[in-house]
């Protein structure tokens, strides 16, 4: 047997120190400590990927091992790179459910490259060992086969990897959590590293994964109980017989989904159900709209629309997968959640309470409208499936009413050639338009923007950036667009029996946080505070009406369908009526959350209590495992197509 040879270990200890320079790197640009236990994982998991990939090469030919080892750190700054910059550019981590959206990425390459510039230190730090390694290609260490020296390195792998475990173990809390129960990418880079994340994600890419359903949902509330209401209202039920359901189906996810929803509560009509029934409904999905972009001297409209209606004061717009997912949640009432875009996207899931069909059933004329691409994110295919069927954008035949061609293209002309599609319906008959706007997509700049362009003499003169002034000038784009419509419904004589719905699709996060706070009226954090907005529901003849409870994008299909007496089931749709007594609230990428008491920051574990709430010491426990189960059934809906199992 062949001695060891202690030169040879060098290899090992080169792809050590590379995969562990990558993780603090990563740590450090994206601005996460490393020090606290964390740095653990990443001295472990950094040794088992360098043990594996030294076996490797210990098993290759001697001429390429050398070109091997530049290989795979090229690969490993690659990866690290497009981590970086897809959560620079989007607001979250890349993972393999999000292949689907590789389009979204290409569309907007222009703006990776500036990203890129902007953060040229991600190039630097994640390829400096590839540079290296080449650099000094002629000393790196050739290894020869030898047994006892792949035993060696497959014990030390092992035992890294059995530490890497026994820290998930002792003590057993969040990071146990995270790779074993619940499927959180953004956390888990933060808690363990990126290369811990990527095994994790291949391996249930591969083999699959079902996060736990928490069945046993309980705790007690200290909070003062309401007083009863005078009338008692009934439960917002189709007529489901899950018993029968459960009886029927031979399908474990089936089946414990049925068991699930059996044991929602759902919510309970109110004093509002109704109140909308049989007037029109125009809904928005505002690329980028956010609170920030409401004032009374640059958007006059918006401003109007968002103090007068319903005013809702907590709620917020969680960014996940950015337009796409804000669409989702907003549409379906569920939470974009891994593992929704592929069956999204394609159309085919059952959605017989969609949307469109919902209002169609109720004797509506529906329309959607966007002015981009109709083919974007297959936005074609995905809106048909919830019962839009006469959707009209550009590269359908919107290109042939107004200019395309200019990026972004402008809202004003697409509610100008449009509006009157839906005006010149029969008086008798209500209609339902929803538009998709685009005129508010970054990049924000003078350059590029024809929107920010054709918009900056009316911003130019604000104490802000150019980033955020390029930005507010995208969003009065915006406000004009409305100010057209409410003119054109006021001129066809519909104005006092029409509604108008908008809600943003993400906060803009071309702008930093940095910039995001240069506007606002108060100073935000990156992962809740930056996603508050606003809920515009207007309609010209009701009075103010605030709402203080907590609500997001899941909350608005459940809401407007309660307003506009549509009979729904409040137990499968995860978002709940922001008008009814069910508790408020917003759920975010990373699993923190907004409630009516406080806010939950699931990076560091901590709770805030609002000024004036008390929670019993389980509440914290408890909300977690609702989060959880919320997360978990937008997911398993859509990639078990749950709907079509439903039959009332």
């Amino acid at each position: 047997m062949k001695e060891f040879r202690f030169k040879e270990v060098y290899l090992l200890f080169f792809y050590f120190l590379a995969s562990l320079f990558l993780e603090i790197s990563f740590e450090f640009l994206t601005g996460h400590s490393v020090f606290q236990k964390n740095i653990l994982f990443l001295l472990f998991s950094s040794m088992c990927i360098a043990c594996i990939f030294t076996l490797i090469t210990l098993f290759l030919p001697k001429k390429i091992q050398r070109i091997f080892f530049i290989v795979v750190l090229f690969l490993f700054g690659l990866w690290f790179c497009i981590q970086f910059y897809v959560f620079k550019m989007f607001g979250f981590y890349f993972n393999f459910s999000l292949l689907s959206a590789a389009g979204q990425v290409a569309e907007f390459s222009k703006d990776g490259v500036q990203l890129i510039f902007h953060h040229f230190l991600g190039i630097i730090f994640f390829f400096f060992p590839a540079v290296l390694a080449i650099l000094f290609y002629r000393h790196l260490p050739v290894m020869q086969r030898n047994w006892l020296e792949a035993g060696v390195y497959l014990v030390l792998g092992i035992f890294c990897f059995a530490n890497f475990h026994l820290l998930l173990y002792f003590p057993k809390g969040e990071e146990y959590e995270l790779f074993y129960d619940v499927n959180n990418p953004e956390l888990t880079i933060q808690k363990m590293g990126v290369f811990s994340s990527l095994s994790l994600d291949l391996k249930r890419t591969i083999f699959g994964f079902s996060e736990k359903i928490h069945f046993d949902l309980s705790h007690s509330d200290n909070q003062e109980p309401e007083k009863e209401e005078p009338i008692v209202y009934e439960p917002n039920y189709l007529d489901y017989d899950f018993d029968s359901l459960i009886q029927a189906t031979t399908n474990s996810n089936i089946r414990s989904m049925h068991e699930y929803f059996k044991n929602e509560k759902g919510t309970l009509k109110n004093e509002y159900t109704g109140m909308f029934a049989g007037k029109n409904l125009i809904l928005f999905m505002a690329e980028s709209f956010n609170e920030i972009a409401v004032r009374e001297d640059l958007t006059p409209t918006l401003y109007q629309l968002v103090n007068h209606g319903f005013v809702f004061q907590n709620y917020y717009t969680p960014t996940i997968s950015s337009t796409i997912g804000g669409e989702f949640q907003e549409l379906t009432g569920m939470i974009a959640a891994s593992g929704f875009l592929s069956p999204w996207k394609s159309g085919k899931n059952s959605f017989p309470f969609g949307i469109a069909t919902s209002f169609e059933q109720k004797g509506y004329q529906t329309f959607a409208y966007h002015d981009n691409s109709v083919y974007f994110q297959n936005r074609n295919q995905y809106l048909a499936a919830l019962g839009f069927h006469n959707f009209k954008g550009c590269r359908n035949g919107l290109e042939n009413l107004m200019n395309c061609n200019r990026w972004p293209a402008s809202d004003i002309d697409m509610i100008d050639v449009t509006a009157s599609d839906f005006l010149s319906s029969p008086s008798d008959q209500p209609f339902f338009t929803y538009y998709v706007t685009v005129s508010g997509h970054g990049n924000y700049e003078w350059s590029g923007n024809s929107i920010a362009t054709k918009r900056r003499k009316e911003v130019e003169h604000l104490p802000y950036s150019e980033k955020v002034k390029a930005y507010l000038a995208t969003q009065i784009e915006l406000d004009h667009a409305l100010e057209l419509l409410i003119q054109k419904l006021e001129e066809a004589g519909v104005l006092e029996d029409t509604v108008i719905a908008l809600v943003g699709d993400h906060y803009p996060y071309y702008l930093s946080i940095d910039e995001v706070n240069e506007v606002a009226s108060y100073q935000k954090d990156s992962v809740v505070e930056v996603n508050r907005s606003n809920f515009i529901l207007w309609n010209s003849e009701m009075d103010k009406i605030e709402i203080d409870k907590v609500g997001s994008q899941i909350d608005v299909l459940p809401t407007l369908y309660n307003l506009f007496g549509i009979d729904y089931d409040s137990r499968v749709i995860i978002g709940k009526d922001i008008l009814s007594t069910e508790p408020g609230l917003a759920i975010f990428e990373n699993r923190s959350w907004v409630s009516d008491y406080g806010t939950y920051f699931a990076s560091t574990g901590q709770f805030v209590l609002k000024d004036g709430m008390t929670v019993e010491d389980d509440y914290v426990s408890y909300m977690k495992k609702v989060v959880q189960n919320r997360m978990n059934m937008s997911k398993m809906i859509m990639e078990n197509n749950y709907y079509q199992y439903l039959n009332p």
